[in-house]
C-alpha cells in the first residue's frame, strides 16, 4: 500500500529529526517542524499508523518514535533528497586523492582514509574481483647482478611485484629480452591460467631463451596469484567504539565480520552503483544493527571495486551517500588513468 503524501512527510520529519539528534519523536515536534498545519491528535494518528504498517516504532509508552528498518529503507527508495556534493569538499577529495595517486592500491588506501576522515565512521575501500583479470603489462627492474624483480600490471589496475635470482649476470639486454617475448606471449592472458602447466607449456615456446627463464617464469605465476585475491584497505575501525548507537557487543559483531575479508569483500562487491544495506538486509548477524553505504567504482567502463562506510543505522544518509559516491567516481577515474600511463 502506498502512503499519503502528509504520511510521506510524518515519515520523512521523523527519520530525519531522528538521525540528527538521535531522540524519538512526538507528535509536539512533528507539529513544529512540518510545513503544513495540522493538530497534534492528527499527527498522533498518522504515527500509529506508520506503527502499525512497521515503518516506525515506539520505544518507551510515553516515548516518541524512531524508525524500523522498513522505515529507514521506504525513506531512502522514496522519500530521501540528495543535494550536490560542497564545492569545497569536492575540491579536497580531488586534491587528497590526487596526491596518493601513484598507484591503484595507494589511490584506494587513500579512498578509505579520506571517507573515515569525512564521516568520522569507518571506511573500506576493495581492490576489483579478479577472476576475470587479465596481464596488462609486465615491467622488469634490475635489483642486482644476479637479481631481478618482475611488476606484474593487471587489467583491473592492480600492481604485484615478486622478485626472482639467475644463474647467470643479469643484465640490461637481457631485461628488454625478458620485456619484449615475454609480453607479447602474456599480455592479455586470464591471470587464472598461468598456473604451472601454462609456465612449462610457454617455456618450451620459447626454445633456447627457454633456459634463461625458470624462475623468471614462477616469479610471474607468484605475482598472478597474489594478485588474484582481493585485498582490502580497512580505515577508522576503532571508531565504532566511540559511536553512541553501538555498544560493546555490537561493535564486537562488526569487527568480528572484517575480519572474514572474503565474506566483506563478497558483500561489498555484490551488485552495482551505490547501495545502502541496513541491519538485516546484509543477511549477516554481524550486522543486524549497523548500516553500510557502499559505491562501486569503474574502471573503463567495467564496474571494478568498492569503497564503502560502516556505521550504525542511525547515520546521516544524506552526506555519506553524497560523499561515498564521489570517492567512488574519482578513485576509478585516478586508476584508470594509471592504467593509461603504463
Amino acid at each position: 500500500m502506498s502512503l499519503s503524501e502528509r504520511k510521506k512527510k510524518i515519515l520523512t520529519c521523523v527519520v530525519e529529526s531522528f538521525i540528527s539528534d538521535g531522540e524519538a519523536v512526538g507528535s509536539k515536534t512533528l507539529q513544529s517542524a512540518l510545513d503544513f498545519s495540522v493538530s497534534s491528535a492528527t499527527i498522533r494518528n498518522e504515527m500509529a499508523y506508520l506503527e502499525s504498517e512497521g515503518y516506525l516504532v515506539q520505544p518507551h509508552t510515553s516515548a516518541g518514535r524512531v524508525p524500523t528498518e522498513k522505515g529507514y529503507r521506504y525513506y531512502l527508495d522514496n522519500l530521501m533528497v540528495l543535494l550536490p556534493l560542497n564545492e569545497r569538499l569536492k575540491g579536497y577529495i580531488d586534491n587528497y586523492l590526487g596526491k596518493r595517486a601513484d598507484s591503484p592500491e595507494g589511490v584506494l588506501k587513500a579512498a578509505a582514509d579520506l571517507l573515515t576522515e569525512v564521516t568520522q565512521l569507518p571506511a573500506i575501500a576493495t581492490t576489483p574481483p579478479a577472476p576475470d583479470a587479465r596481464v596488462h603489462k609486465l615491467r622488469f627492474v634490475q635489483t642486482g647482478r644476479h637479481t631481478g624483480m618482475v611488476v606484474l600490471i593487471t587489467s583491473t589496475g592492480m600492481v604485484k611485484s615478486q622478485l626472482f635470482r639467475t644463474e647467470f649476470v643479469l643484465t640490461s639486454d637481457m631485461l628488454r629480452v625478458f620485456d619484449t617475448a615475454l609480453n607479447r606471449v602474456l599480455a592479455g592472458v586470464p591471470l587464472k591460467d598461468i598456473n604451472q602447466a601454462f609456465i612449462q607449456t610457454t617455456a618450451l615456446g620459447f626454445g633456447e631463451l627457454s633456459l634463461f627463464m625458470p624462475n623468471v617464469l614462477l616469479a610471474i605465476k607468484d605475482a598472478s596469484v597474489e594478485a588474484t585475491q582481493i585485498s582490502l584497505a580497512e580505515r577508522g575501525m576503532t571508531k565504532l567504539l566511540f559511536v553512541n548507537d553501538f555498544d560493546i557487543l555490537a561493535a564486537r559483531d562488526v569487527l568480528k565480520f572484517m575480519n572474514d575479508k572474503n565474506n566483506v569483500s563478497r558483500l561489498l562487491t555484490a551488485g552495482k552503483g551505490t547501495r545502502v544495506y541496513i541491519g538485516s538486509e546484509s543477511g549477516k548477524y554481524e550486522l543486524y544493527t549497523s548500516g553500510i553505504v557502499v559505491s562501486r567504482y569503474t574502471l573503463d567502463g567495467a564496474i571494478a571495486g568498492a569503497v564503502a562506510v560502516i556505521g550504525p543505522q542511525r547515520m546521516n544518509y544524506k552526506g555519506i551517500i553524497t560523499a561515498t559516491n564521489y570517492v567512488a567516481e574519482k578513485s576509478g577515474e585516478l586508476i584508470s588513468s594509471l592504467l593509461e600511463t603504463r
